[in-house]
């Protein structure tokens, strides 16, 4: 997978054995249907106590593939049960999690909040953020790094800069604006508004040798649009994702090989409340769930648990720059990156010092 002659002289011993398969970009296109505590840092890699801390607190993946359902939301999960969403509670069971994460603290909207979670940024430009303030097919600003005013690094573009190989499967459009922002770095996008197609396509990539896939699910967010959240349609959205996690989870697990060298990971970029999830102040809104399963990851642990260093933040909103702050969808990509053993998305934020344990002391 990561290629040897693209990466610095720590990553060599654990590129030793792998390989790399690039497969061309596909284009798969449907048509379209407050109080900030402090500026964001660039990330710097780790030093040597930090590596030391990493060695002992979370084994490395050979893929990761990152699942993000669009507007489901913690009442959600918790009112269906593990009866009604017998994949997600699985998934819980098997790995690490907590229904009290958050989203960015400024929007919780999708496109704003998605961008976050590849870039590891904040939303707002002015303390260091990615700028990506909209929610639409809008042609201009035409990419994220015209958004934020300079140039914006992502875990696209950091596997890419390694060697490896990633790609995105979007069931909205907007999407095609990472496409846009780093052209070279994601080697094959599908965006498909048709869920069930578009996981059915993800599943066919598999054989693919990638370092990093993200998956996007929009079937909660629409019901949620047109019937509001926690209605009958709604929640049978959600019970209809549960049912796309499990295909997806048992095509990872159908080969052993894959299913040893594969780490999931799984959130949401918002809740939501009635008739919408605009308002970041509601709990509802800004309340999420985030996931990890796979060989690098302990068994049925709370993350809040094992991590001294994040604390459970109740039902308070939090702002950015906590002394021990919560967990946030935004921590994807360097969570992904530390998996992968390699250093964090340059000027990201969250988990930059990559201290997020999967697994229990």
């Amino acid at each position: 997978m990561l290629r040897r002659s693209r990466v610095t002289a720590p990553l060599v011993s654990l590129l030793a054995s792998t390989s790399l398969v690039l497969a061309a970009t596909q284009a798969c296109a449907a048509t379209p249907a407050g109080d900030l505590a402090r500026p964001a840092t660039s990330a710097a890699s780790p030093s040597g106590a930090s590596t030391a801390v990493r060695a002992a607190t979370r084994a490395d993946a050979e893929s990761v593939l990152a699942i993000s359902i669009d507007g489901m939301s913690v009442a959600s999960i918790r009112r269906l049960g593990k009866k009604k969403l017998p994949n997600l509670y699985r998934f819980m069971r098997a790995g690490a999690s907590t229904l009290n994460a958050r989203t960015e603290r400024e929007m919780t909207v999708t496109l704003p909040n998605h961008t976050g979670m590849v870039t590891g940024r904040r939303i707002d430009a002015a303390t260091g953020g990615h700028g990506v303030t909209w929610n639409d097919d809008r042609p201009t600003p035409s990419t994220v790094q015209a958004a934020a005013g300079h140039d914006v690094a992502s875990v696209f573009s950091a596997v890419d800069a390694a060697g490896g190989s990633t790609a995105l499967f979007a069931a909205k459009t907007k999407f095609s604006l990472w496409q846009r922002s780093w052209p070279d770095a994601i080697d094959r996008t599908t965006i498909d508004l048709d869920n069930n197609r578009l996981v059915t396509s993800l599943i066919a990539d598999l054989p693919t040798d990638r370092d990093f896939r993200f998956l996007h699910l929009s079937l909660p967010d629409n019901a949620g649009h047109k019937h509001g959240w926690m209605s009958k349609p709604y929640l049978k959205a959600v019970r209809q994702s549960d049912a796309l996690v499990g295909r997806v989870v048992k095509a990872v697990d159908a080969d052993p090989v894959r299913r040893a060298g594969t780490t999931i990971l799984l959130t949401s970029d918002h809740g939501g409340h009635g008739p919408s999830h605009d308002r970041a102040t509601v709990l509802d809104n800004y309340r999420i769930a985030f996931m990890a399963r796979g060989s690098a990851v302990g068994r049925n642990v709370d993350l809040y648990a094992i991590n001294a260093t994040y604390q459970d933040p109740g039902t308070r909103r939090t702002v950015y720059g906590q002394r021990r702050p919560p967990v946030r969808n935004g921590m994807i990509a360097n969570v992904t990156l530390d998996l992968l053993d390699l250093p964090p998305v340059e000027g990201s934020e969250f988990d930059v010092e990559m201290d997020l344990r999967l697994t229990a002391p």
